[in-house]
């Protein structure tokens, strides 16, 4: 194969982040596809305010994008950066300002986010999973003492329950009982990419959704692209609390039944049972990978090249430029 990769990352927050500074090491071919159901902070501000699709995770994956490419560009910086005091600008990313300014001019958030990388001087694209805001509603147990479920609605509220997520469904506020509309573009994205990451990130509010949109669910069953599952470092406080690595697989398979993956990648120190996740990967058609890919010096962050050489790993590639040997 020549040319270079071409690799398809979805997710949100910073668990994309982390995948997709990996794998800008690898090759330059790489379109992440973004959550879009924040509604927290400066993000979930501007969606009220505005009406517009959240920009907040879709900033985080251009600048991760941009630092990758050309190390702290003063973009990726200014992006980046959120303002003080105590006005109505408190709180804001400029990279979120900036987003929200051009979805309203253009009118078209994938036309804004191919500006913005432009701005940025990036060879990646970032696009929305939907280009519609949507909304997390989810199954909670443990909330009352007789053991039923309650229902719980929004990013926010799903992330911080003192509850166990059951299970996630997407709601659509603009379209009342609607079916949440695929990004055309990131749908084409993933069949035509040659690897597919999930996670690392927020399982319930940031991986699992893009499972939960039809027309993006059909595409990661039909790809022909190795697809693989990175998963978390530790569980996250709330949402995941008490999850083993299987456990997080589990609840992958309960929302996707269908779904097969090539590659579990874990970090290894974060296994306390790696018989188990082996099993559990290979209940999804997986070879678990355990490597040593946390970053040494920051608890619960993956380490970029660590990442990437396990995944370079995980694909067969050889070499430094992300082609396949």
């Amino acid at each position: 194969m020549t040319g270079p990769l071409r690799a398809v990352a979805l997710g949100g927050g910073h668990g994309l982040h982390a995948t997709l500074t990996a794998l800008r090491r690898l090759t330059p071919d790489v379109t992440a596809v973004v959550t879009v159901a924040d509604d927290g902070g400066s993000s979930g501000r501007l969606r009220r305010e505005l009406g517009l699709l959240p920009p907040g995770d879709l900033r985080q994956a251009l600048s991760a994008l941009a630092v990758a490419e050309k190390g702290e560009s003063l973009w990726a910086e200014v992006f980046q950066h959120r303002f003080g005091g105590s006005g109505a600008l408190t709180g804001h990313a400029v990279g979120n300002l900036v987003l929200a300014g051009l979805f309203e001019v253009l009118g078209d958030p994938v036309a804004a986010l191919d500006e913005a990388r432009r701005l940025l001087g990036v060879s990646g694209r970032v696009l929305p999973m939907s280009p519609e805001p949507l909304e997390i509603e989810a199954e909670v147990s443990g909330l009352d003492d007789d053991g039923s479920l309650r229902r719980i609605r929004g990013q926010v509220a799903v992330a911080s329950t003192p509850g166990r997520v059951e299970r996630i469904t997407l709601r659509t506020p603009r379209r009342p009982g609607g079916v949440p509309a695929a990004c055309d573009e990131a749908v084409q994205a993933v069949l035509d990419a040659e690897a597919v990451f999930l996670g690392p990130g927020s399982w319930f509010t940031s991986v699992i959704p893009h499972l939960m949109v039809p027309a993006l669910h059909d595409a990661l069953m039909r790809t022909a692209a190795t697809k693989i599952v990175v998963l978390n470092l530790v569980p996250q406080p709330g949402e995941t609390a008490g999850f083993s690595p299987e456990r997080h697989l589990d609840v992958l398979f309960q929302h996707a039944p269908g779904l097969r993956v090539d590659a579990v990648i874990a970090d290894r120190d974060s296994v306390p049972a790696p018989a188990r996740l082996r099993d559990a990967a290979a209940g999804l058609g997986a070879t678990a990978l355990l490597a040593d890919v946390a970053d040494p010096g920051r608890e619960g962050v993956h380490d970029p090249d660590a990442l990437a050489s396990c995944v370079r790993e995980a694909l067969g590639l050889s070499g430094t430029e992300g082609r396949k040997g």
